[in-house]
């Protein structure tokens, strides 16, 4: 599988470069999105491709696009890639990493939603009792699971920033109540309905994010990525026991190498290891095998 790390496409203007995501201009509807092999950790753009990792990125996304369109509309476009890139010598190495999308108003908050109590939120629970100002039951331990499902959006920040966690009165200041409680009760139905199908095969979805843009007529769409390794921590339900932190099918298995390093956290991030690499792109692999076989 071709290794994408970056992108030159000439034909079409670059409109941005995210940590993961190049996203070109395809005209005033369409845009062009190619989920690269790059790979961040603490905001930080690591110097290693995970190859093929893109491929899977966009695969996942797409299954799940497809799978809750019944839910909420999606992003996904009909135009196809060889009309968006009729050059081949552009299109075939970027083929199974790009998907094209309308061009929507996108909304400046992560809608995050939490079915255990693992990473932030635990650190959040030891030191309050609560997550993102929600209390809960004393006595949780590290990777339980929750009473109900959680929405504790975050703001949207750029590269090399860190999202800042809100309270959901803050999302109603910036969205207005009833596109805020739309937001939400989205979120929860898509979080609740995917965690129950990917349980029945084998993965645990402990918390993920989703991310939302409104059309012409202020319709509600999701967009970005959806329940993919990347913007969820996936969990092998075999091998799940709370009081630690489970092993994962997502980049969680990088983070935790990285933790093990004498490293800042700040750019530039250290190289990768081969079997870190090797690795890291077979539990992505797997992860997707499961999920859309």
């Amino acid at each position: 599988m071709n290794t994408v790390f970056e992108t030159e496409i000439t034909s079409l203007p670059l409109i941005h470069k995210g940590k993961v995501r190049d996203i070109y201009a395809i005209n005033d509807d369409y845009m062009l999105i190619v989920t690269t092999d790059r790979i961040s950790a603490f905001d930080v753009i690591l110097p290693t491709p995970i190859s093929g990792k893109g491929a899977v990125l966009t695969s996942v996304a797409n299954f799940w696009f497809e799978r809750t369109k019944n839910i909420i509309p999606n992003h996904v476009a009909e135009m196809s890639l060889d009309e968006a890139l009729p050059d081949a010598a552009e299109r075939d190495p970027i083929k199974d990493h790009a998907v094209v999308v309308r061009r929507l108003k996108a909304l400046p908050v992560e809608a995050i939603v939490r079915g255990y109590i693992i990473g932030s939120g635990w650190k959040d629970y030891q030191h309050s009792g609560a997550i993102c100002g929600i209390e809960l039951p004393e006595g949780l331990q590290q990777a339980d699971k929750l009473p109900q499902p959680l929405y504790t959006p975050s703001t949207k920040a750029d590269v090399g920033e860190h999202d800042e966690n809100v309270d959901f009165a803050h999302t109603v200041k910036l969205l207005g109540q009833k596109l805020a409680e739309q937001v939400r009760d989205v979120s929860l139905k898509l979080y609740s309905e995917a965690a129950a199908y990917a349980l029945e095969r084998g993965i645990i979805i402990a918390d993920t994010k989703f991310e939302f843009g409104q059309d012409s007529d202020g319709n509600l769409v999701l967009i970005d990525e959806v329940l993919t390794p990347d913007s969820s921590r996936f969990w092998p339900a075999d091998q799940y026991k709370p009081g630690i932190s489970p092993p994962s099918f997502d980049k969680q298995y990088v983070r935790d190498y990285l933790e093990t390093l004498d490293w800042d956290k700040c750019e530039p991030g250290p190289e990768l290891p081969t079997d870190v690499v090797e690795n890291t792109v077979a539990k992505y692999r797997e992860a997707m095998d499961r999920l859309t076989n």
